[in-house]
């Protein structure tokens, strides 16, 4: 599309612009890190300046950029993504208190996350709407894991994100079609919405909390995903997520003693993976059964 299908898998592109250009991609990714990290930290707290700066006065503004130990405004050069907390070996230039590793985390997450994606998928519309989930994925399952929600609001956006696709996309390509998206949207959440609303009144009972095996979040998050990867994906990405969860879950339990954890952020995996190769993977299962 654009002329650009298959520039970077194709035998006669040169090495070097291949290399530039992922180094590009990167540092845009991370860059785009640097602002999901203010999206992680700022939406959960209704007390925090907005993220967009939209009405925010000057105490607002001094307050977002400040060392949260000694008060210290932040340096501009302190706000490189990545190599400031490198250069400063992760602690405060003034009062030499240490600065969260998830912060550059993040970034180089996010940064990687696109270099794979257009390593994957080429450089192509479906590429750019796939770098754009990622840094959704990646604040959905941030913010689940801190904070045991899932924003309707991000839901909302995975979910539009798969008209665009479809139609600049998918319809010239037709890998996944409408009948697909419609029936990924569904095959999923309604089992994770039927075994949410089982379960409610047995962990009541049994526990007597007030919470689902599966909350709604995560049905909202796997029917926007299932309406972006169609329905072979969104089975490969929700298999990839339990596994990645039961795993994640052995650890938490082991590490914290409670069994209660965010499924968001395994299921968040599943939907990277399966938005580049989830129906290859799907195919690939396919084909060994019927091998049998």
């Amino acid at each position: 599309m654009f002329g650009f299908e298959d520039m970077l898998h194709s035998e006669f592109t040169e090495l070097p612009f291949k290399i530039m250009f992922y180094v590009i991609i990167f540092l845009f990714g991370i860059c785009i890190g640097s602002f999901l990290n203010v999206v992680i930290y700022r939406l959960p707290d209704p007390d925090s300046p907005s993220i967009l700066g939209i009405g925010q006065t000057k105490e607002d503004k001094e307050k977002a950029s400040h060392c949260m130990t000694c008060g210290t405004k932040i340096r501009p050069i302190d706000l490189i993504p990545v190599f400031s907390w490198i250069m400063l070996r992760g602690k405060c230039h003034s009062c030499g208190s240490k600065i969260s590793a998830r912060y550059p985390l993040v970034e180089s997450l996010n940064g990687l996350l696109y270099v794979l994606t257009f390593f994957v998928l080429d450089i192509n519309v479906k590429s750019i709407i796939t770098c754009v989930l990622m840094s959704f994925l990646i604040c959905i399952g941030f913010i689940d894991w801190d904070t045991k929600e899932i924003y309707v609001s991000m839901i909302a956006v995975v979910l539009l994100l798969a008209v665009p696709l479809h139609i600049f996309y998918s319809m010239e390509h037709e890998d996944v079609t409408l009948k697909s998206r419609i029936i990924g949207a569904f095959i999923i959440s309604v089992p994770f919405f039927i075994i949410g609303e089982v379960s409610r009144p047995i962990i009541k009972k049994k526990f007597g909390e007030d919470f689902r095996a599966i909350e709604l979040g995560d049905t909202y998050l796997m029917f926007a995903a299932g309406a972006f990867l169609g329905t072979q994906a969104v089975i490969a990405s929700t298999f990839i997520g339990v596994i990645v969860a039961a795993i994640g879950g052995l650890i938490n339990k082991y590490a914290t003693q409670d069994s209660k954890f965010a499924f968001g952020p395994f299921l968040s995996i599943g939907i990277a993976v399966g938005s580049l190769c989830g129906n290859q993977i799907a195919q690939w299962y396919l084909n060994l059964l019927s091998a049998k």
